[in-house]
């Protein structure tokens, strides 16, 4: 098993560089001059490049691309003397930087946290800025997968209780609407629905987010009204598909001849359902979850986008559209990072339950 998680971990470790590598020089070829963006189109010629040398980006390419690497890694080399070196070092970027060898007079290799530069536009480190909208994002995306789970495994139930009736056929409709309706357009949608049309009804808005300012403005304060809207519509999709699973994996336990020498014996139908049938469903349900789990944290743009949700999602389109690069290319390594932990979380779950994936 050790050498199995192991195999894992060197995978995501070169899955994880693969990523680093492409938003690298995705963002380093696009037509924009980071200098411009921090000093204003009006800039002088003479704090342009001043700027430039204090970003790296008077170094070729490669370098440029290594000093990156440099930065991301929470072991990384640096000369502490000389400011013009290809290896440049500023101590002030490195909050928990920790001298850990000296390999020569101006030569050292440090242990720090990882450095993902500083926004353009508000000067603060991108490390800060995610830590400040991932919280939103993680709680809106379980809260999704949470209702989407029950509220799926539920009707998945009813459906294969029901196969071939008007309420199957009737959740099987609702499920490939849900699998085929975007999320931006269902957030727009059910947004001007219940938060506009029905108001009076629900009580709900159209944005906020997890935390709010009452109107004398004395802090924020915990609303999850809030959350119910952009919830419901993050996890239509999840909750189709968790529907369909649970139904098709039913259909085939209750055909199984354990269920029919149940039946033989007496069992009532209830304990059936629920001790044998459903327990024994719920394997791909459980792998739908975990995949649909990432998603939703790196998917959840457009939804938050439109109800203002303050999570990763707002922080991308906001950088994007002020072509703030260092938070962009930050927020989808952070993404990424979580997207290679959590398949190999799964992974290895996997290799747990089941020997022969591990010897596969």
């Amino acid at each position: 098993m050790g050498r199995y998680i192991i195999k894992r971990l060197i995978y995501g470790f070169f899955v994880l560089i693969g990523v680093i590598t492409v938003v690298f020089f995705l963002f380093n070829v696009l037509p924009a001059d980071p200098a411009r963006m921090i000093l204003g189109q009006r800039a002088d010629i003479t704090s342009v490049e001043a700027i430039n040398k204090d970003l790296g980006l008077d170094k070729p390419f490669v370098i440029q691309y290594l000093n990156y690497l440099n930065d991301l890694s929470p072991l990384s080399f640096h000369n502490t003397k000389q400011a013009s070196s290809y290896w440049y070092f500023d101590k002030t970027k490195y909050v928990s930087g920790n001298e850990l060898i000296k390999i020569s007079d101006s030569f050292s290799l440090f242990l720090k946290k990882p450095y993902l530069r500083r926004s353009y536009q508000s000067k603060r480190p991108v490390i800060d800025i995610l830590a400040d909208a991932f919280p939103a994002t993680v709680v809106l995306a379980i809260t999704s997968i949470l209702f989407a789970f029950i509220v799926g495994v539920a009707l998945g139930v009813v459906a294969a209780l029901k196969k071939d009736s008007f309420i199957d056929r009737f959740i099987n409709i609702i499920s490939v609407f849900g699998m085929s309706l975007p999320s931006f357009f269902a957030a727009i949608l059910i947004a001007w629905l219940f938060a506009y049309v029905l108001h009076n009804f629900t009580g709900l808005n159209m944005v906020g987010s997890l935390y709010t300012v009452d109107d004398f403005g004395t802090g924020e304060h915990l609303d999850l009204k809030n959350l119910i809207l952009p919830a419901f519509t993050l996890g239509i999709r999840p909750l189709a598909v968790i529907s369909e699973l649970t139904r098709s994996s039913m259909l085939d336990t209750l055909s199984q001849d354990y269920i029919k020498t149940a039946r033989a014996k007496g069992l009532g139908f209830k304990r059936i359902v629920f001790k044998h049938v459903l327990r024994n469903s719920m394997n791909s349900v459980v792998t739908a979850i975990s995949g649909w789990l990432a998603s939703l944290i790196a998917g959840a743009v457009f939804v938050e986008y439109v109800f203002d949700w303050k999570g990763i999602g707002v922080t991308i389109v906001d950088a994007l559209d002020k072509y703030d690069f260092p938070v962009l290319m930050g927020s989808i390594l952070f993404i990424s990072i979580i997207l290679v932990f959590i398949n190999i979380f799964v992974d290895i779950i996997y290799g747990w339950l089941d020997p022969r994936i591990r010897l596969s």
